[in-house]
Parts: C-alpha cells; structure tokens; sequence
C-alpha cells in the first residue's frame, strides 16, 4: 500500500493490472479481481495516455478477427484519436492559465 492512501503500489499501473497475456490478449491477473479498488483501478489506468493504445489495440484485433470491417476500423481509429487530440487540448489549456 502507498503511504498517501489506501491505494495498492500497483493502482492504475496498465502493465500491472492489465498485462498483455503469452497469447497476445490483455487480462487482468487473478490477484486483482479480489482486490477492493479494481474497477477504478482499471478505470484509471484505461484512461491515462496508455489506454488509447490498448483500445486501438482492440480496434485492430476485432479487425484481424473479421469481426469488424475496413471502414468501421478506420472510423473507430479516427474517433479515438479524435478522443485522445481533445483530452490533451483540455489539459494543456488548464496549463496554460
């Protein structure tokens, strides 16, 4: 546990609370799922700037899969980095005043 709170050392840590599996898919470990603070924990962490890779990395596997479409692809690709341009124009403008 980190000195400042309740939280757990590995609270929003991706690597550690959502590892990409030997089989090349995200999971998240067993130790977490006992744990009190896993959905803001992964909440966090999906929200941080590593989090757009893993949904990109989502997009990507749906569309290897077939289960997604070349244009829903690009279309969900673009969204995200639409997404991501606008949380990071937020919070440089907070910056800036």
């Amino acid at each position: 546990m980190s000195a400042s709170s309740d939280r757990p050392d590995c609270f929003s840590d991706l690597d550690s609370v959502f590892p990409l599996g030997a089989d090349g898919l995200r999971v998240t470990p067993e130790s977490c799922m006992q744990c009190a603070h896993k959905t803001p924990c992964l909440r966090t962490a999906m929200g941080g700037g590593r989090g757009w890779r893993v949904r990109e990395e989502m997009v990507d596997r749906a569309y290897r899969g077939g289960v997604i479409g070349f244009f829903q692809r690009w279309s969900q690709k673009k969204n995200i980095a639409r997404q991501r341009k606008s949380i990071q124009e937020e919070c440089h403008g907070e910056n800036d005043h």
